[in-house]
């Protein structure tokens, strides 16, 4: 799935003049639904590739080679009426210094999505107040989320605002009748999921996150060794939260990063005597993944 997401992700060249923040692909998935008329799902996925990449999110200019490449993959489900649910896997990556290759930032499914939407329609958004749809403050919601992850990914805390901005959607569409939203849908509601990135107990994490690109993935076509060293140092900082298993926002920067941390310590210079400790920390933290991954990385 993952292979099949990113393959979503290309450079719209005739769209370049009009793109803002985001560079977006938008795949929506009808092939659950049967006897349905296919042309509104046409219509949706273009409409909201239009939709995000040519709104302008925030007061920043991005240059070309600066707009965040990212993927809305939606998985239709269900429809009634004009009634829509599903899921909506989110990914987003940005560029590693010095070389040419990216980084995946967020890999991560909402699972309880619904919306309503009515082919056509003009897709309006105002962070200030609820749509009465749910399908533009969704949107919006994980826009401000991915442009909050690049920009810790880039300066420590960097994303608050962004994130602040996700945490005003949450809390004007938590009570609206959608689901997904609420803080009784669990940990992984998206009001629950904001409210904890922006708890001073994230801190450490998003610290961890900054540290990651800056310290180690961004220096490590220069200095490989050292880069190794800061990214098994920093990740040995998630010890933190070793006996926390109801803090998704771990879960959510796993899931971007965990392939890529074995792929970096399962060949190469090997790094120095913080390796078991490194390793005992991603099986505490992520024991599921000891067989398939954290086994395979060496010393």
């Amino acid at each position: 799935m993952k292979k099949l997401l990113l393959a979503f992700i290309c450079f719209f060249g005739l769209q370049l003049s009009s793109a803002q923040e985001l560079l977006a692909d938008v795949k929506v998935d009808y092939s659950a639904i049967q006897n349905s008329n296919n042309q509104v799902y046409k219509t949706l996925e273009s409409s909201l590739k239009n939709f995000i990449n040519q709104t302008q999110w925030t007061d920043k200019k991005y240059e070309v080679h600066e707009r965040i490449q990212c993927v809305f993959y939606f998985i239709i489900t269900e429809k009634t009426s004009n009634r829509f649910k599903g899921s909506l896997t989110i990914q987003s990556q940005r560029p590693i210094y010095n070389s040419d290759k990216q980084t995946p930032i967020i890999n991560f499914q909402d699972t309880n999505i619904e919306f309503d939407y009515t082919e056509f329609e003009q897709l309006v958004f105002d962070s200030r107040r609820f749509s009465g749809k749910n399908l533009t403050d969704l949107i919006g919601f994980y826009i401000y989320f991915i442009l909050g992850y690049d920009a810790d990914s880039f300066s420590n805390l960097g994303g608050t605002t962004y994130f602040e901005t996700s945490q005003k959607i949450a809390q004007s569409s938590e009570n609206q009748g959608f689901k997904g939203w609420s803080t009784f849908d669990g940990i992984k509601a998206r009001t629950t999921i904001i409210n904890d990135l922006l708890k001073p107990t994230a801190n450490t994490l998003r610290e961890i996150n900054y540290l990651y690109h800056i310290k180690g993935l961004d220096t490590f076509y220069t200095n490989e060794l050292n880069s190794k060293n800061n990214i098994a140092n920093t990740l040995i900082r998630l010890q933190t939260y070793q006996n926390m298993l109801q803090f998704f926002p771990i879960d959510i920067f796993m899931s971007a990063k965990k392939g890529e941390i074995a792929s970096i310590f399962s060949g190469g210079i090997p790094i120095s005597n913080n390796f078991p400790t490194l390793k005992q920390t991603l099986e505490t933290i992520a024991p599921t993944d000891k067989e398939q991954l954290w086994d395979k990385m060496k010393n």
